[in-house]
This record gives C-alpha cells, structure tokens and sequence, in this order.
C-alpha cells in the first residue's frame, strides 16, 4: 500500500480509502468512479465486463466487442443494424474473395462432390441418411436391404459378400455350408446331390 493511506482509483487516479474502495482486476476503483467506460451505469461484481483495463457493463461491452450480425441481437427475435461507430468502432472493409488453389485430396470426394457414394442406386450419401456397412456408406431408406429379400437390415444384423449386403438367413442359404446337418432349423436334415 502506497504511503497516504490507500491504492490509487483504477478511473480518476486519486487515493481509494478502504471504506469507499471496490476491487475489479487487481485494481481499485472508488465506488463513484466504478462506471461503465461508455454509458456512465453504476457497476457491481455481476454486471461488470473488463476489456484493455477498460471496464464496460456488459450491454456496452456485448456491443463494442462482442459478435456483429444477424442473430446477435439483444432478444429473440432482434435484428440491429447498429454497427458501434458511437463506440467507437471503424467497420470491416472484407477484401475480395479468393478461391483456394488446394483442392479436397480425398478422390471420392473429388468424384462425387464431398459425399460418399452408395453402392445399390449410385446416388450421394449425405450425413443425414447414411448408414455404414460392408465397408461403404448406404442410404438407410431404400438402399440398405438384403440384396435377395429385400428386407430392411442394420449394421449389425446384416452379412456381406463381395461387397454385397444380406440378411442372416439369406446369406445362409446363399453362402452357407451345403451338405448333411446343415438345415435352417434344430434338427433338420438336408440331402444335396
């Protein structure tokens, strides 16, 4: 602590006694000079936003250097064409656009415009309708079925074969051992010639 009594006031400089001393940020403030930087409010611990040894409330500060545009207003629902020049803020001048010379190096992205391609109809596979199996990316309606059947599959209820997908059963009688002992059911018996 100084010699006179008490640190020096954040705001005007002048001694802070500890009666009428408010601390923010390692600093002191008098309670009279506790005050937003651009609208003069009266700031408490809840209500205070520090910026550059700046102290702002949080509206003033939302405004001067918080996110611009649409969406970001003060409510729902809020759209402000006010562009902070009271606030001194100078607004962005963009530069012009320029395309990048880096094109995607994945060539399945390259071929099918940044989207895997399914393997039954040969059409784009977007996030939202994707499913994986047999190492490729299906559409879940329409596309991710038995190939014999038709019936609709999941990723964990289907057998694949030369990248072609199945249901349990048909991919039993399809791809299964053949022969004595091998039937669909307990105890059945098959004689293949």
């Amino acid at each position: 602590m100084p010699l006179g009594g008490g640190n020096k006031c954040g705001r005007c400089s002048k001694t802070v006694y500890f009666a009428e001393e408010v601390l923010c940020d390692g600093r002191s403030f008098h309670r009279s000079c506790f005050l937003c930087m651009v609208c003069r409010k009266s700031l408490d611990s809840t209500t205070v936003a520090v910026h550059m040894e700046e102290i702002y409330c949080k509206a003033c500060y939302g405004k001067k250097y918080g996110p611009k545009g649409y969406g970001y207003g003060q409510g729902a629902g809020t759209l402000s064409m006010d562009k902070g020049e009271s606030l001194g803020i100078t607004p962005e001048i963009p530069g012009p656009h320029c395309p990048t010379n880096n094109p995607n190096p994945s060539k399945l992205a390259q071929k099918f415009g940044g989207s895997d391609k399914c393997p039954r109809c040969g059409k784009a596979v977007y996030a939202a309708e994707k499913v994986i199996g047999a190492g490729s990316s299906w559409h879940k309606v329409g596309c991710f079925t038995c190939a014999t059947c038709g019936k609709s599959l999941e990723s964990t209820t289907l057998s694949d074969k030369d990248g072609e997908i199945y249901c349990k059963g048909c991919y039993g009688k399809n791809f299964g051992p053949k022969g004595f002992g091998y039937g669909l059911g307990a105890g059945a018996l098959a004689h293949t010639q």
